[in-house]
C-alpha cells in the first residue's frame, strides 16, 4: 500500500484518457495509489519537461520517448510500450455519416465539410496538417477549419462549431454525443505507438513503477481495445 501522503505525479498523452478513466487509474486507486496527471500532447509534455517541469513517469510518442532516453531524461529499463493509436474522423451524434472508405472519398468529405476540427499541437492535427498538402487539400480545408491548440477536438462537433473532427479515434470517443465514423484509409493511415517509463529523479518512484506494471495487464488490455486502441505489449 501506498502512503496516504505519497502522490503519483504523471503526465500523460491525452490519447489513453479514455481507458485510463475507465479502468488503469481506478485499478491504481483501488490497490492504495493516488495519482494526478498532467494530461496534454507530447509536444506540449515534452516543452514542459525541457523547461524544467518534473514528474514520477511519462506517456508520450515512442519517437519522443526516444528522445527522452537518448537525453538521460529516464529510466530506459523501465520503458513500456503501451498502446497503439490510429487517426480518424467523428460527427455529432445523429449526423449522416460521410464517405471516407477511400482516398478520394476522404477527400471529397473534407472538401464539402462546413468546417473540419483538428489539433494544432497533437499529434493527430501534426500529421493532419502535413496530410492536406499531400492531398492538395490545404488552402481549401483550412480556409474553414476549426484548429484549437490542444484539447479533444470532438468537442467543436457538439458545440456545432465544426461539422467533422479529426484526431486519435481513443481520443474521439471520450466526448459524448459524437459518433466515430471510422479510421483514416490505409494508405493515409498512420499507426503510432505511445511509450511510459519513469523519470529521472523520480520521487515516488516506487508509485510509478507500479502504476507502470498496470500498464500491461489483460485488464488494461481490454480497456485500451474498448477505447478505440491497440495493446502495444
Amino acid at each position: 500500500m501506498a502512503d496516504e501522503q505519497t502522490t503519483t505525479r504523471l503526465k500523460c498523452a491525452l490519447v489513453v484518457r479514455g481507458a485510463f478513466d475507465a479502468h488503469v487509474i481506478p485499478a491504481f486507486e483501488a490497490s492504495g495509489g493516488r495519482t494526478t496527471i498532467h494530461w496534454a500532447p507530447t509536444t506540449v509534455i515534452m516543452k514542459a519537461l525541457e523547461e524544467g517541469e518534473t514528474a514520477d513517469a511519462v506517456l508520450v510518442l515512442s519517437d519522443a520517448m526516444d528522445r527522452l532516453i537518448a537525453q538521460g531524461r529516464v529510466e530506459p529499463e523501465t520503458r513500456v510500450d503501451a498502446v497503439r493509436s490510429r487517426y480518424g474522423i467523428a460527427v455529432k451524434a445523429g449526423a449522416p455519416h460521410p464517405d471516407i472508405a477511400t482516398v478520394e472519398a476522404l477527400k471529397r468529405t473534407l472538401t464539402e465539410a462546413r468546417s473540419v476540427a483538428y489539433s494544432r499541437t497533437g499529434a493527430s492535427g501534426i500529421y493532419f496538417a502535413g496530410l492536406l498538402p499531400r492531398l492538395d487539400l490545404a488552402e481549401a480545408v483550412n480556409a474553414r477549419a476549426t484548429i484549437i491548440p490542444q484539447g479533444f477536438t470532438a468537442e467543436k462537433l457538439v458545440s456545432g462549431e465544426a461539422d467533422l473532427a479529426v484526431q486519435q479515434i481513443s481520443e474521439l470517443m471520450v466526448v459524448p454525443g459524437i459518433e466515430v465514423v471510422g479510421p483514416f484509409p490505409e494508405p493515409v493511415q498512420e499507426v503510432t505507438t505511445f511509450s511510459a517509463a519513469i523519470l529521472r529523479g523520480a520521487t515516488d518512484r516506487a508509485g510509478a513503477a507500479r502504476f507502470l506494471a498496470g500498464l500491461t495487464t489483460v485488464q488494461a488490455a481490454e480497456a485500451y481495445r474498448a477505447s478505440g486502441l491497440e495493446p502495444a505489449f
